[in-house]
């Protein structure tokens, strides 16, 4: 069932990190993960038939990636190319003609939003998208990562919070008021 966006042409929905090591089982799991997919497909199913983008980003890390803890970096080892780990969720039913975008890919830098280092944000002002519909894992790193970004970058940016999980449950509230402040709108 979607969230009822009224989706038009000049709109992106970006499917943030819908990978296997973000969903239950995964080398980084946020809870709820793999609940999300039904949703997601739903909305991606309301954005094509409305003749919207549709965007779906990954981590895409090399081997020793900069962020891994053994790099001295905050994360396990998680998302690396061309593993099982780093592919999109098996149910996540992306269309053929789906941009997909892969970031934090150089060993020495990582990348949180969408936009980071991979030009999706001229991109999208190249084909005409005013406003950004963002969805997916994890809330609290890189979905706020690219909303702020998507902000930052002109876009009128939606959040589809129900069909977003977070890592920490107690950031969600902080992330609202940050989401609030740079002029996006949720909604639950």
């Amino acid at each position: 069932m979607a969230i009822q966006v009224d989706y038009g042409s000049h709109d992106a929905l970006l499917v943030v990190d819908m990978q296997n090591d973000f969903c239950e089982g995964g080398a980084l799991a946020v809870e709820g993960g793999s609940a999300l997919v039904p949703g997601i497909n739903a909305e991606i199913d309301a954005a094509q038939a409305a003749g919207a983008l549709v965007v779906a980003t990954r981590d895409w890390h090399p081997v020793d990636h900069v962020s891994f803890t053994h790099r001295g970096g905050p994360w396990p080892v998680h998302c690396v190319q061309d593993t099982k780990g780093a592919a999109f969720h098996p149910d996540l039913a992306l269309p053929d003609d789906a941009i997909r975008v892969s970031k934090a890919t150089a060993f020495d830098a990582d990348a949180y939003s969408a936009f980071g280092g991979t030009g999706l944000g001229g991109y999208l002002k190249e084909k005409g998208i005013k406003r950004v519909i963002v969805c997916g894992l994890a809330l609290d790193v890189c979905v706020r990562a690219t909303v702020l970004e998507a902000r930052r970058e002109g876009f009128d940016t939606l959040l589809l919070e129900r069909l977003s999980a977070a890592v920490d449950s107690d950031a969600v509230t902080e992330c609202r008021q940050a989401f609030s402040d740079a002029g996006a709108e949720v909604r639950s």
